[in-house]
């Protein structure tokens, strides 16, 4: 029995999120395009919007932050949004995990000067080759200049900008290295890919990620926020704490529909007859991972596999 994900149209976006920015990527992606979009969040921290993860910043009278890069051909573009912020370098840079969308731009932060944060997972899978099963993808190790400087196994406090700022990890959710920031001041959270708002998130499995582990990070995040918290999600607009408890109530009811399936002995192709999920398809099945390939996704978490 096959479970990759099949050849839907939404691969081709997901193969440029996870290789190395080469010039025909870039073509298909047409950096040149896109823009950066700056949204004040609250006080000191404000969210970039461009190709790829969105980034978070703050910037305040210490100095300037950033949360993830996106891509390095939109490095000079972030920069010049972040200097229509704060006239300060970025001194630090929190990778939320590895994926390429949300670490591209490392190196050229790193020669600039920056301080590359991340977890421990973070760092080993950036200093070697990894395979991305689920898009039969092989991803080399990166240069130098781009690993985190800064390692850590469960969680870092900056105390930078006027406020104590969280970084926790929370296992086996989207990778085996994703970090969640938390400004408890300000009141802000930055899920990193741990919550996709208004789409079917991509668990990426042979990087240690998990459905069950993405229920246990949401729900990690939701103990620390209330009403009035802004949420800034790895891939889609800000939200609140509404919009994450949607959220977990999708990934619980696809997780228990598709394990009931499974201990009545129903196989992939089954599963993938039956939709299981199609009351949700509408409304979050138009991103990159689409109805099929989350129901694979969950699928062979499930099973293991």
């Amino acid at each position: 029995m096959r479970h990759t994900i099949r050849q839907y149209s939404g691969l081709i976006a997901l193969v440029i999120l996870f290789l190395p920015v080469t010039n025909t990527a870039a073509q298909q992606l047409d950096f040149d395009k896109i823009e950066i979009k700056t949204h004040h969040v609250r006080g000191n921290i404000h969210m970039l919007e461009g190709a790829g993860g969105n980034i978070g910043v703050s910037a305040g009278g210490d100095a300037v932050y950033i949360i993830d890069d996106q891509f390095a051909p939109l490095t000079d573009k972030i920069q010049a949004a972040i200097a229509a912020i704060s006239e300060k370098p970025v001194k630090f840079v929190i990778n939320t995990h590895w994926h390429f969308d949300h670490t591209g731009g490392n190196e050229n932060f790193g020669k600039a000067g920056a301080v590359i944060v991340a977890h421990d997972n973070v760092y080993e899978r950036m200093t070697q080759e990894n395979f991305i099963r689920s898009l039969n993808r092989k991803v080399p190790p990166s240069p130098k200049a781009a690993l985190p400087v800064i390692s850590f196994s469960h969680d870092v406090t900056f105390h930078v900008n006027g406020e104590d700022t969280r970084v926790f990890h929370v296992a086996h959710a989207h990778t085996d290295g994703d970090s969640v920031v938390h400004f408890p001041e300000s009141n802000v959270v930055h899920t990193g890919d741990t919550w996709f708002h208004g789409n079917y998130p991509f668990i990426d499995i042979s990087s240690g990620g998990s459905i069950d582990g993405m229920i246990a990070a949401v729900e990690k995040i939701l103990a620390l926020v209330d009403d009035d918290t802004r949420i800034i999600p790895g891939h889609g607009p800000m939200g609140d704490r509404s919009d994450l408890e949607d959220y977990l109530v999708m990934l619980k009811t696809v997780r228990d529909r598709i394990q009931d399936l499974i201990h009545r002995g129903k196989s992939l192709e089954e599963v993938l007859a039956l939709k299981p999920n199609a009351d949700y398809d509408s409304s979050l099945g138009n991103g990159f991972i689409n109805p099929e390939q989350f129901l694979e996704i969950v699928y062979n978490s499930l099973m293991g596999e």
